[in-house]
């Protein structure tokens, strides 16, 4: 059978073709212009993970602190002080030279006074405008400025002042200021997300984030009595009497030093519990000052190897290294080489242990002091007297 490919013919397969390509090129147009996944075979598509809008429509609250620092930075306070410094001139002694006055005769004053500044950090602890912060912040100020949260500045006067636990109550003469809340600090553990708020380096008021790192450090030379938090929030110069605050805005501790070589924070730093801080705020509040019990003795660790010459069964208590004539444990009895386990039935676990102790006995009360002499345990009882107040070291 023979076909005859007439122009008739030809015509006609040439138009079916032409339309047939035009109508693949129209359905590969849609295709791609709404379904550009079915045509792409280079990669898989990308899938983003979008995260709901909370109903406040705030998108960031989950892992923020935002709510705990607003709460407590409005009764964190910056403080200024200045102190007018004295120096000798060093020319002093050729003053009555006449030649020697002729050339450097206005350089002959007596002494000159140079201003010293300092900053650091406070909080707000009751509406009536009394402020909580470190001895060293205020110590030697003849000023006291005061920068609060809404931009007044107010002048401070200082209340009370403790330098055995680096603390000190200031007060501005102001009403209703937002005051901080005090966390439960017997709760507060290891692990614990805190806040340091405070002004580090001037640059103005600033939150931290670390964890409690340590409960109960002491034997840092730092101050007489000490148990404090330690912390890897940043603590900078410029912190010091700033407040530590839990993640719900709570205070917890008073920012007081650090350990750095360099002078900047090294994630070593360490704030005054806010139990201890409420104790001697309050006895300064009504007193001016802190009274603390004394017994009037110079004590020291236990080491194994002490506790083995005194033929302890474990490492525990104090040894009493002296006794200071006619104190209270010199009338009791008490002698050098005893081994002191416990007073009023609580356990001596080591010398400052032993000094926090017996500081928060009242003076004129009676205390047992269980002691080891010479093997054998006995009780002794003391009348407690008033611990003097520190020497202040001359600046």
């Amino acid at each position: 059978m023979h076909i005859i490919l007439t122009a008739n013919n030809m015509q006609r397969i040439w138009l079916i073709f032409a339309q047939s390509v035009t109508a693949c090129l129209g359905l590969l147009f849609v295709l791609r212009l709404f379904y550009p996944q079915l045509l792409n075979t280079s990669q898989e598509p990308i899938v983003i993970q979008q995260m709901q809008p909370t109903p406040d429509n705030n998108v960031y609250t989950i892992g923020s602190y935002s709510a705990a620092a607003k709460k407590a930075m409005p009764a964190v306070v910056n403080i200024f002080t200045s102190s007018q410094k004295t120096t000798v001139n060093p020319h002093q002694q050729y003053k009555d030279d006449p030649l020697f006055r002729h050339f450097f005769g206005d350089q002959l004053d007596d002494e000159e006074e140079q201003p010293e500044n300092s900053l650091g950090s406070g909080v707000i602890v009751s509406e009536q405008g009394l402020i909580l912060t470190n001895d060293h912040v205020v110590a030697s100020a003849d000023e006291i400025e005061i920068l609060l949260s809404d931009g007044r500045k107010l002048s401070a006067q200082v209340v009370g002042t403790d330098p055995e636990t680096d603390l000190a109550v200031i007060k501005v003469d102001a009403e209703k200021l937002p005051s901080i809340t005090f966390a439960a600090t017997e709760k507060l553990d290891v692990g614990d997300v805190v806040l340091a708020i405070g002004n580090p380096f001037g640059v103005g008021q600033t939150v931290t984030q670390g964890i409690v790192s340590a409960l109960g450090r002491n034997h840092l030379g730092i101050n007489t009595f000490e148990n404090f938090i330690q912390t890897d929030a940043s603590i900078n110069p410029g912190n010091s009497g700033g407040a530590l605050i839990d993640a719900e805005g709570n205070l917890v501790g008073i920012n007081s030093a650090i350990y750095s070589r360099s002078g900047g924070s090294m994630g070593i730093g360490f704030a005054i519990p806010a139990s201890l801080a409420k104790q001697v705020m309050e006895q300064i509040a009504v007193n001016g000052s802190v009274t603390r019990g004394w017994i009037g003795i110079e004590a020291q660790d236990v080491t194994p190897e002490l506790a083995e010459s005194f033929k302890l069964s474990k490492v525990q208590g104090s040894l009493i290294a002296g006794v200071l004539r006619e104190s209270p444990a010199d009338y009791a009895g008490i002698k050098s080489g005893d081994i002191l386990l416990a007073i009023n039935n609580r356990e001596v676990t080591d010398s400052s242990s032993m000094l926090n102790i017996i500081a928060v006995l009242k003076p004129n009360e009676k205390a047992v002091l269980t002691i080891i002499r010479q093997g054998s345990e006995m009780k002794v009882t003391v009348l407690i007297g008033k611990r003097p107040k520190p020497a202040i070291a001359k600046r």
